[in-house]
């Protein structure tokens, strides 16, 4: 049986690697906030004493973050480049919108149960081996979706290039948690909002541009060639973060046994779910949002493609505002609370309009009403993030993959309900919204019960 290591205020307790080093505070197993992401790579097994990196060890450090944003873009670049063309794969393929929304949600539950597997192989194997056999996964899937000939050849690789881009979701965000810790990984968390945020910006109008002169399949033709750049830089530039001191020794038993003790914990599990019901609200805008702007009003898939990344502007820029800002001086849970409840209002609101209950209303209302909820976002995601990941010092690869297919798995169920009545109604959209961020707000009032938390990691930052 693994031993087990005693509780630490803010952690619960989770199985240490079998060749965990007996002094607890050897540098390798807890990397102070300044240690930077290029060493471990060239000295496997130890951390820099802090303030000491060199400059060199600093530009590494700075690439690094670059790498981890491609990482965390990718999905997005996955999904939102090929948004705009929903409407004529439903034409080409000779499929219902319901099918074809289909193609989303396979490569979203790809995602969501590839996680499962990568995050658990990278706190045995290391982070970098799964990430290039992952990357390699996804390149020869997406090239197969260019020549799919039918809807359900389509969804069939579209759920491998999701299983195979998992790998990028989750061990992006452990190496992030290999090497800080507290406010400054929430600050980290949004400072790859900035970088991956890029990505939904810029997609659409991608893929809008891509179909004025190609159809369809060029946009998956784009994305293998995104894969083979990005696994090219990570192969290159990306070192190993996850000293083989730090790392599980066991097989499947462990890593389910340590889930089950993440599971356990009743606060882990409220951001856990906090977390994944806010994005399930995020993804019921993305699969529903093309047939909203240019079925319902009428919009060409350019002006839909501004659209989306005018929203994305906003989630980027609340998403610093609680990097630079917020972080360290306000409680993570009070802006967490207050994202939670923007986003409730703003899907109340989008109800009404939608309903017929204010009259009728255009595009622009609707358009205000999803600037705000996903502006939201901005707050909610990262800080859901942190939270989880400071509880789980020595498991960051399975709490990685618990947090990412909760938030997969309920943003795939999402995704055919906003569709079931048809394309000419938003309702179902609102209504999505809506139940899910009601249930957001319930996890974190009722399982993490901020008024409750006293953690050194949560308080304000005395400057």
């Amino acid at each position: 049986m693994p031993e087990s290591g005693p509780s630490t205020p803010g952690h619960i307790p989770t199985e240490r690697p079998k060749a965990a080093p007996p002094a607890p505070a050897a540098p390798v197993d807890r990397p102070g906030p300044t240690a930077a992401p290029g060493v471990p790579a060239a000295t496997p097994g130890t951390a820099p004493t802090p303030g000491t990196a060199p400059a060199a060890a600093r530009r590494a450090g700075l690439l690094v973050t670059l790498v981890l944003g491609g990482l965390t873009a990718l999905p997005p670049l996955s999904m939102d480049m090929y948004l705009p063309a929903l409407p004529e794969v439903t034409q080409a393929l000779h499929a219902p919108a319901a099918t074809v929304q289909l193609t989303l949600t396979a490569c979203l539950a790809g995602m969501a149960l590839g996680q499962l597997v990568v995050g658990p192989m990278s706190d045995r194997w290391g982070r970098r081996r799964p990430l290039l056999a992952g990357m390699l996964v996804y390149i020869a899937a997406t090239a197969v979706c260019a020549l799919a000939p039918s809807p359900e050849l389509l969804i069939a690789f579209r759920l491998l290039q999701g299983l195979a881009g998992a790998a990028g979701i989750v061990i992006a965000r452990a190496v992030v948690r290999d090497l800080y810790d507290g406010v400054e990984m929430a600050r980290f968390f949004s400072t790859l909002m900035l970088i991956s945020g890029t990505a939904p910006i810029v997609a659409p109008l991608i893929g809008g541009q891509i179909l004025r002169v190609t159809d369809w399949r060029g946009v998956f033709h784009a994305l293998t060639v995104v894969g083979v750049l990005l696994t090219l830089v990570v192969w290159k530039w990306l070192g190993e973060t996850l000293p083989p001191a730090r790392r599980h020794g066991g097989g499947v038993g462990e890593a389910l046994r340590t889930m089950r003790g993440l599971l356990a914990d009743r606060v882990f599990s409220g951001y856990m779910l906090a977390g994944g019901l806010a994005f399930a609200a995020l993804f019921a805008y993305i699969s529903a949002s093309p047939f909203v702007v240019q079925e319902i009003h009428g919009a060409s898939p350019q002006t839909f493609s501004l659209l989306f990344g005018v929203n994305s502007v906003g989630l980027v820029a609340v998403g610093q505002i609680n990097g630079k800002l917020l972080v360290g001086r306000v409680s993570m849970d009070k802006v967490l609370g207050f994202g939670l409840a923007t986003i409730t209002l703003a899907s109340a609101a989008l109800l009404l309009m939608t309903s017929g209950a204010l009259g009728e209303v255009g595009l622009v209302p609707v358009s205000a009403g999803l600037f705000v909820l996903m502006s939201a976002m901005g707050l909610a995601l990262p800080n859901t993030n942190a939270q989880a990941l400071m509880r789980t010092p020595h498991a960051a690869g399975s709490a990685s993959a618990l947090l990412g297919t909760s938030s997969f798995l309920v943003g795939a169920v999402a995704s055919p309900l906003v569709g079931v009545a048809g394309e000419a109604t938003a309702v179902p959209m609102a209504v999505v919204q809506l139940v899910c961020a009601l249930g957001a707000v319930a996890c974190f009032l009722g399982l993490c019960r901020p008024w409750r938390q006293q953690r050194p990691d949560s308080r304000p930052r005395q400057e």
